[in-house]
């Protein structure tokens, strides 16, 4: 009987509105001055009618205001206009016509009495429809304003944290979390405060959104996804409708997590100058404060955010009652990337010369989606040639793949590009060969791939946390050999270093701006979140100077390396020019032969 009812609302409210989108469409057309017979009437000026009038050949008149309309003996409908104060009544009626006058007034007050009868009706059709349609909802907000969030049932797990690897430090700080939204009575009774929100922070593709699924998994409660940019919109309000509106359901469905991704996008600092940047973004974050102040004791909801720019949150989200934890999910290191590959390498047949241990030695610095992705790829590469596992080659192919895309062997390169750039990556080989610090070289290549013309993989021995000055400078160094060689060999230089120095300069202005590794001295000079700086023209003047210091120190080492050793230049590139890929062990053996 409900539905019924429910049912019967709906038809009145849209009955309503077609009702009145009907009538205005009526006040519309008579507004225009058109009607459902307007094709059939005939124009004239005032003064042909007058003259039929005067021929006899005119039935009747009705002049209403300067409107004239007349019909004519044969039954035509003719529609003139005549200028204001133009006495014409005298004139029609000595011709033997019939003439009505009908007051302008009357019209226009019908028509505006209409007018307002159709958007009153209109309006309060419409306010019937969603007050009716809000009410049967449960209350809930109205469509634009409702929540993006998607809701997984985790009462049938599909992720638990076995299924996540290479995280073990978040996965023991995120266990406590599982328990408290499994047995929250157990903290409850010893008066504890289990955390309101927990920040992850991490490189993307480090396992974010995995692991708060492998948490809502353990707990066997459901989960709530949205991302930071769905609460944002142009219209002022509906962020902050579409916050209330989560947390509400949230806590119909609680014990649950409630999971926002990049929240940066909403919760970034707010301006301390008094100037209003973003109101939909500051009202949206000032209701996200709210609701997460409003939990209680027996709300068992956890908030789990994810962000890799921590720096550019409000001071307000992170204080304690709010997202008062914070874990990090760094890039996994040898052990972590052999746990990686060894869920991901399921279901996949490896030859048996491929080992997952040299696999993860050679991918150093590939967070775990970036793992993922590279058995993938191999996978295609092996069925793409018809093979039963996945040998080597391919392993080796999708590295480059998802360092730097797929070949792209159909670019139509010139035999004197091609030197150009086999001389360019040699060079960075080289350089990065013979500067004491530097990482080992595993592969050079001509071949053009992505937006790189031709690359030069360098991956370190071992993971490392801590880099000294001089490792640094052996980067900067290798960055510049190519340039270096294009100059030592052509005695030009070509566009095809532009990354090469984007890359030196960074490094050397976070050395003179971060590290204090300058004479500069040990002082941070980093700019604010809006772009501003702290320090005045002159210590600007004076980093840049510093920066550019060490950049001609890396470009100058690099040629006086490749000076000396420009015949092996010379030999590896007309060999690499013939072959178009060498490994880090040929390279070494031409380089260092005798």
């Amino acid at each position: 009987m409900r539905k019924r009812n429910a049912a019967l609302r709906y038809s009145l409210a849209g009955s309503l509105i077609v009702v009145g989108l009907v009538l205005l469409g009526f006040a519309l057309l008579r507004l225009t001055g058109t009607n459902m017979g307007a094709s059939t009437v005939e124009e004239k000026p005032i003064s042909a009618v007058l003259s039929m009038a005067q021929q006899h050949h005119l039935k009747s008149v009705t002049i209403s205001g300067n409107d004239i309309n007349a019909t004519t003996v044969d039954g035509k409908q003719i529609h003139a206009v005549k200028e204001d104060g133009q006495p014409v009544t005298d004139a029609l009626m000595k011709g033997g016509t019939t003439v009505n006058v009908q007051d302008a007034t009357q019209g226009n007050q019908w028509l505006q009495g209409l007018e307002a009868l159709v958007l009153i009706l209109l309006v309060v059709g419409t306010m019937f429809f969603f007050l009716r349609r809000n009410g049967n909802m449960g209350g809930q907000a109205m469509p634009f304003a409702r929540s993006k969030a998607k809701r997984f049932s985790e009462s049938r797990p599909s992720v638990l944290f076995k299924d996540v690897a290479g995280v073990e430090e978040a996965k023991t700080e995120l266990q406590e979390i599982v328990e408290f939204l499994k047995h929250p009575a157990r903290f409850t009774q010893m008066g504890a405060r289990t955390p309101k929100g927990v920040l992850l922070v991490g490189a993307p593709g480090t396992g974010k959104t995995l692991i708060s699924r492998a948490v809502a998994g353990e707990a066997g409660v459901s989960f709530y996804s949205v991302s930071g940019s769905e609460f944002v919109e142009m219209f002022v309000g509906v962020g902050a409708a579409r916050v209330r509106d989560l947390f509400k359901e949230a806590k119909d469905h609680s014990p649950c997590i409630v999971f926002i991704d990049e929240i940066d996008a909403v919760g970034r600092q707010r301006s301390n100058s008094g100037m209003t940047g973003n109101d939909e973004r500051e009202q949206t974050l000032n209701q996200l404060l709210v609701e997460m102040d409003g939990f209680d004791k027996d709300t068992n909801i956890v908030v789990i955010a994810a962000t890799n720019r921590p720096d550019v949150l409000d001071p307000a989200l992170l204080r304690p009652g709010r997202f008062d934890r914070r874990v990090m999910l760094d890039k996994p290191d040898i052990r972590g990337r052999l746990e990686i590959l060894g869920v991901h390498a399921k279901g996949k047949p490896l030859a048996h010369d491929v080992t997952l241990t040299d696999l993860a030695r050679q991918t150093a610095g590939f967070s775990g989606a970036d793992l993922a992705n590279l058995l993938n790829e191999a996978a295609l590469l092996a069925a793409r040639d018809g093979l039963s596992s996945i040998e080597k080659p391919h392993l080796d192919e999708s590295i480059l793949r998802v360092m730097a895309g797929p070949e792209r062997k159909s670019r139509v390169i010139t035999e004197a590009e091609k030197s150009i750039i086999a001389y360019h990556e040699v060079g960075h080989a080289i350089v990065m060969r013979s500067v004491p610090g530097a990482d080992p070289v595993q592969k050079v290549s001509a071949i053009a791939r992505g937006m790189a013309l031709g690359i030069t993989v360098q991956a370190p021995a071992e993971d490392r946390y801590l880099l000294r000055r001089s490792e640094l400078l052996a980067k900067m160094a290798g960055a510049m050999g190519g340039r270096a060689a294009e100059e030592v060999i052509f005695g030009d230089i070509t566009t095809g270093a532009s990354q090469d120095i984007e890359y030196v300069t960074s490094i050397a202005r976070r050395m003179v701006c971060e590290f204090g590794m300058t004479p500069l001295g040990n002082i941070l000079f980093k700019a604010e979140v809006d772009g501003s700086s702290t320090f005045s023209a002159e210590t600007a003047a004076r980093i840049d100077a510093e920066v550019s210091l060490l950049v001609d120190q890396a470009y100058q080492t690099a040629l006086n390396i490749l000076r000396e050793k420009k015949e092996k230049l010379i030999a590896i590139s007309e060999h690499l020019i013939q072959v178009e890929t060498i490994d880090g062990a040929e390279l070494d053996s031409m380089l260092f032969a005798a």
